[in-house]
């Protein structure tokens, strides 16, 4: 049963969305798993460029189901909105299937979530300001209205009413806000429910035929590893679980029908809003490739901040996703430097660590310990095979597979979807890292202590 989960492997931004539309050239079907209008992907196909938020990148095949799965909190308004912007430029949706079981965002969680934001001090978590947080935490305590409310006028109001009579007392009470309108609410997500109703179709019996049959089936994810809400750098998270586990909770794919997991990982790193960053750069170097990688939040447009690649928070998270291989997007925007840091390990309180503190407080006080690597001084948007990159680009990669113990399989070099470079074969694994398990470490302790 053939399905393949992409992740990113950072905090978000690694490049999904051109990762994702690229995958579902040989996929049958592509599925979303979680997040909602907080996440930004881009695909450029030729000199079209098309920015999505809740629609699955592999909407842009006509031909191949593209599907939302229960795991995603959706905005209608937003969706309607992407949905009719895509029909303008002559892509009519008619593939698109929605989860009755997705969860709404209601305009009381995105008031909530701005209220919540605007508190300053050591609280300030940095969200898109979306109601993500809030309609995952009715979710969880189920209090939640999910997209199959839609379709029955009658259980939509009774849900909204009761949600709004708690709702409402903290908005006045805690912010001083003035409140939801239950009668506007209804007026516009009923609506949203004229334009969104054909589409909401249970794909779980379609995503199950397919596997029966053998069909690929392609996941994508939204955000990145480091932004899980267990095992990202928490509070400032996202509040889903963009990791592979979290494929199977948003989809209702069972895990044995995994066979093939990919990390999207970019060339350097970036990360939005607050939290611990190792190896930011805060000079003209991190200046430069934001403006050279166009680092701006797709939903937010805020500027990204910019550092080193880690490959401590690589080699973690790849413990966490195990992905068979990887693909390395952005490698283009080092063009121009003369040389390039990688980060190795931490040091800490005077010892050498090669794991992420799982205390944030700690996280934010190590120090990274680089390796340095000569840039190339070329332009490589251009180049289509491996063998043709530049010594030092085709060394840089094959640094990152070896230190992580994973095969690299795609390069993606620009925006345009033909900007991509298979690495195949060609690519070997120089240096084979041997990770010691407890349980190794504790038998060979045995054995030379003779017991």
């Amino acid at each position: 049963m053939p399905v393949t989960i992409i992740t990113g492997a950072q905090w978000g931004d690694e490049g999904k969305g051109k990762v994702t539309d690229y995958f579902t050239i040989k996929s049958d079907a592509v599925i979303r798993v979680q997040g909602g209008n907080n996440a930004g992907h881009t695909v450029v196909i030729g000199e079209e460029k098309y920015e999505m938020h809740l629609l699955p990148s592999g909407i842009l095949h006509a031909d191949k189901p593209a599907l939302i799965g229960d795991g995603v909190v959706i905005n209608p308004g937003v969706i309607v909105q992407e949905i009719r912007d895509l029909r303008k430029r002559g892509i009519n949706c008619e593939n698109l299937k929605i989860s009755p079981r997705a969860h709404l965002i209601m305009p009381y969680h995105i008031a909530l979530d701005e209220m919540r934001e605007v508190r300053p001090g050591k609280f300030h978590i940095g969200t898109t300001k979306r109601g993500i947080g809030p309609a995952y935490a009715d979710k969880a305590a189920r209090f939640g209205i999910r997209m199959g409310d839609l379709l029955d006028r009658g259980e939509f109001e009774l849900k909204l009413r009761h949600a709004l009579s708690e709702k409402n007392v903290i908005l006045r009470e805690v912010y001083g806000h003035p409140g939801c309108d239950p009668l506007q609410i209804m007026d516009e997500y009923l609506a949203y429910r004229k334009e969104l109703a054909q589409y909401i179709i249970d794909p779980l019996p379609l995503v199950r035929e397919m596997l029966a049959c053998g069909k690929e089936i392609l996941v994508e994810g939204a955000q990145g590893t480091l932004l899980d809400i267990d095992h990202g750098t928490y509070p400032y998270v996202t509040s889903s679980h963009p990791i592979a586990a979290g494929a199977c909770l948003g989809t209702g794919i069972s895990p044995g029908s995994i066979n093939r997991v990919v990390g999207v990982v970019k060339a350097y790193l970036t990360r939005v809003g607050d939290g611990p960053f190792p190896t930011e750069l805060i000079d003209e170097t991190g200046n430069a490739l934001r403006v050279k990688g166009s680092e701006y939040g797709t939903t937010t447009g805020r500027p990204r901040r910019i550092g080193w690649l880690d490959l401590v928070l690589l080699k973690y998270a790849q413990q966490i996703n195990g992905f068979n291989d990887i693909v390395v997007t952005k490698l283009d925007v080092l063009d121009d430097l003369d040389e390039i840091k990688v980060c190795v390990a931490y040091k800490y309180q005077g010892e050498t660590v090669t794991y992420p503190p799982g205390d944030l407080g700690r996280l934010g006080e190590v120090e990274p310990v680089y390796e340095t690597l000569p840039g190339w001084k070329k332009p490589i948007g251009e180049i289509n095979k491996y063998e043709d990159l530049p010594e030092n680009a085709k060394k840089y990669i094959e640094f990152i597979s070896n230190r992580i113990n994973v095969q690299i399989s795609n390069i993606a070099c620009g925006k345009r979807r033909s900007q991509m470079i298979p690495v195949e074969a060609v690519l070997h694994l120089a240096v084979k890292t041997k990770y010691i398990t407890a349980t190794e470490s504790i038998t060979k302790r045995s054995e030379k202590s003779g017991k």
